[in-house]
């Protein structure tokens, strides 16, 4: 009895490994193209986020930083941006959301980190606030990012050198949507509704948070360095505090930001 019992364990593991064989022959990629795609050169990689931005359903997640050489920031809050071909061919990365008015759909939740080297671009802090007037939710961190965006957390694009990019699909975009996941978390928010902070003044602090220096928050927001040391010292005051990083602490204790 117990070697036929044996045996017909063994008879139905030999089942079971040629069932599970054959889920894996149907269910899994024949090829890694079939799990990514490298895309090369700057109108391969606009023309994939043209594509993902318009697949969209439910979500829209994007990190976004500096050299942005696709659609640059300056030019992607005016009427008519240059064509991604543009420029040479020498210029490369890519540029997720790059349009947040052309690139809004209703219904499509939208959030977007950026981090430091984003605040230095020529006209980051406008492309922001456009994204806010869209309803886009927007986080800063101080670490640099990789480029990605993420549809649906169903597909999505990374970039993985000055001149490359990859397109993620399943299984492995859920790494890139856990690591935006876990970014998001941990990020802090550009404009936060708790404080009763002027516009003004809590763009100064993101930036000084950023570790812009005052010359490059001037610039930024269309003013002189000395207007910006002037409105860190009214802070200072208001926070009863000596020092900047003691208002980057009072700042983000009280909900300024």
């Amino acid at each position: 009895m117990v070697a036929r019992s044996r045996d017909r364990l063994r008879r139905a593991e030999d089942a079971f490994l040629e069932l599970v064989e054959a889920y894996r022959r149907e269910h899994t990629a024949a090829a890694a193209s079939d799990l990514v795609e490298f895309v090369d050169g700057r109108s391969a990689q606009a023309a994939w986020i043209s594509r993902l931005e318009s697949g969209a359903h439910r979500s829209i997640d994007v990190f976004q930083t500096g050299r942005n050489l696709v659609v640059p920031v300056a030019d992607s809050i005016y009427e008519d941006p240059p064509e991604p071909d543009a420029e040479p061919e020498a210029s490369t990365g890519f540029d997720p959301l790059a349009e947040p008015a052309a690139a809004h759909h209703d219904g499509v939740r939208y959030r977007v980190v950026v981090d430091s080297d984003f605040l230095t671009e020529p006209a980051a802090i406008r492309a922001l606030d456009e994204r806010l007037a869209l309803g886009h939710e927007v986080r800063i961190v101080d670490d640099p990012l990789a480029k990605l965006v993420i549809v649906d957390g169903e597909l999505g694009m990374i970039q993985v050198s000055g001149t490359a990019s990859v397109v993620l699909r399943a299984p492995l975009v859920v790494l890139g949507a856990q690591l935006f996941e876990t970014t998001w978390r941990h990020a802090r928010p550009y404009f936060s509704d708790g404080a009763q902070l002027s516009t003004d003044d809590r763009r100064v602090l993101q930036l000084m948070l950023a570790g812009l220096t005052d010359a490059a928050a001037a610039s930024q927001l269309g003013t002189s360095p000395r207007t910006i040391q002037r409105r860190l010292r009214a802070l200072m005051n208001r926070a009863q505090v000596t020092s900047r990083v003691q208002l980057g602490w009072h700042a983000m204790r009280n909900n300024w930001i």
